[in-house]
């Protein structure tokens, strides 16, 4: 399982960028965007269930939105009005949906190698 996260960049604060991964993963994979800052642990972001159903760490509600194309096999992260605590590595995550808990990092056995999302003032 191969995982390859792109759209990474550096905005002022209010812009917006979209992550994407693209991974070649049935279905019954379920897939999260995680993030981790400097001297920080690996926090969960945004997950996906195999419902569709979505969830969203507080920090981010109501400005990021994940979305998955399976056709394309590209996980999305849509992240508006960004905040300088924005700015961390971003990663994309998958196992298997009977597997996978979110946010807990232990559930996710697939990893991409990182995004960096940089948010200035």
């Amino acid at each position: 399982v191969q995982l390859v996260e792109s759209g990474g960049g550096s905005v002022q604060a209010g812009g917006s960028l979209r992550l994407s991964c693209t991974a070649d993963l049935h279905e019954t994979y379920c897939m999260a965007w995680f993030r981790q800052a400097p001297a920080k642990e690996r926090e969960g972001v945004a997950g996906l269930a195999l419902d569709h159903s979505t969830i969203y760490a507080d920090s981010v509600k109501g400005r990021f939105t994940i979305s998955r194309d399976f056709a394309r096999k590209v996980l999305y992260l849509q992240m508006n009005s960004l905040k300088p605590e924005d700015t961390a590595m971003y990663y994309c995550a998958a196992d298997r949906c009977a597997f996978s808990f979110f946010p807990d990092v232990l559930r996710y056995n697939y990893w991409g190698k990182g995004t960096q999302v940089t948010v200035s003032q």
